[in-house]
């Protein structure tokens, strides 16, 4: 089998073309992909050549990991979930090319376990269940935040995801005064403004590795900073602040099973909604564009790469 694939040859070098895949085993299933998110973390850093080194990097790549489609076809001991619409998380399916991400193509092969079957009235919204589940994943670790600095898809996030489980509003910040609407029951506002030094759980989305100073004077004494986002530079901060106030310091990961499964269920309850997150949709075709619109304009929330007239 082929398939068409947004292949990363090199920093700053995208190219849309047809790879070769693995066939599929007993226990996997072949999902043709309607829609695809690019990630401005971890995909920025791969498009950018600035990824710190990671398992399995190296280019040619493909990236993304967060696709939405059908299952068409799979091996003999799948074939019950055919027809199936599914949430994949990337796929590691090609001859010729690097899978540690390997979502954003028309055809993926996967194992059927890492194919989750979400509501096909999701449709282009699917893709964010990814984020959803990194932002319940690092809430699931500790306190529920009270503030959560940057107010992109990450950090809309960690604000509807806890409360939705049910924390009180949070506050967020975000330095980009255009991205400061959509906060809808919790304050965004400008970091200038906030005089309090009393936050107990501080998230991070932003990837930013020179604030960490600056949180720790706005933790209360014992207080944790979450660092939820991707830094591409090594972090540090002043000892003596942070000894006064006792802080903790949280790393969260990415998403496991039982969070995605936890977010499919506040999805499907509706807490959780996933509405106007997603700002720019372009085809597969124009690719190219559209990952320079995601990384390049402020205004660009979240981008899809829509495959079905691929």
């Amino acid at each position: 089998m082929e398939t068409m694939a947004v292949v990363l040859e090199g920093p700053e070098r995208l190219a849309l073309r047809s790879l070769d895949l693995h066939p599929a085993k007993d226990d996997d299933v072949v999902v043709d992909v309607d829609w695809s998110g690019i990630s401005t973390g971890t995909e920025r850093l791969l498009w950018s050549g600035r990824m710190p080194p990671f398992p399995g990097m190296g280019y040619p790549l493909v990236p993304g990991y967060e696709s939405v489609g059908r299952i068409v076809d799979s091996g003999r001991n799948a074939r019950s979930r055919i027809g199936e619409t599914v949430f994949v998380p990337g796929a590691a399916c090609y001859s010729d090319a690097r899978g540690l991400f390997g979502g954003a193509a028309r055809t993926l092969v996967t194992a059927s376990s890492r194919a989750a079957s979400i509501s096909e009235s999701l449709q282009e919204r699917g893709v964010l269940i990814a984020l959803a589940a990194t932002a319940r994943h690092a809430i699931a670790g500790g306190a529920a935040p009270d503030l959560i600095i940057g107010h992109g898809v990450l950090g809309r996030l960690l604000a509807r995801v806890a409360m939705a489980e049910g924390a009180p509003a949070p506050v967020v910040w975000e330095t980009n005064a255009s991205r400061r609407d959509g906060g809808g029951d919790y304050a965004v506002i400008d970091p200038e403004e906030d005089q309090r030094t009393d936050y107990r759980a501080i998230y991070d989305a932003s990837g930013d590795s020179a604030l960490l100073d600056t949180l720790v004077r706005k933790l209360a004494k014992g207080g944790e900073i979450v660092l939820a986002g991707f830094y591409d530079k090594p972090l540090s901060f002043a000892f003596p602040p942070a000894f006064m106030k006792e802080a903790r310091f949280r790393v969260a990961a990415e998403w496991a099973p039982d969070d995605l499964a936890a977010t499919r269920a506040l999805i499907e309850t509706g807490a959780l909604s996933l509405d106007a997150l997603i700002t720019h949709r372009m085809a597969a075709a124009d690719a190219g564009e559209a990952y320079r619109t995601a990384f390049g304009d402020s205004a660009c929330l979240k981008m899809i790469l829509d495959w079905r007239d691929s």
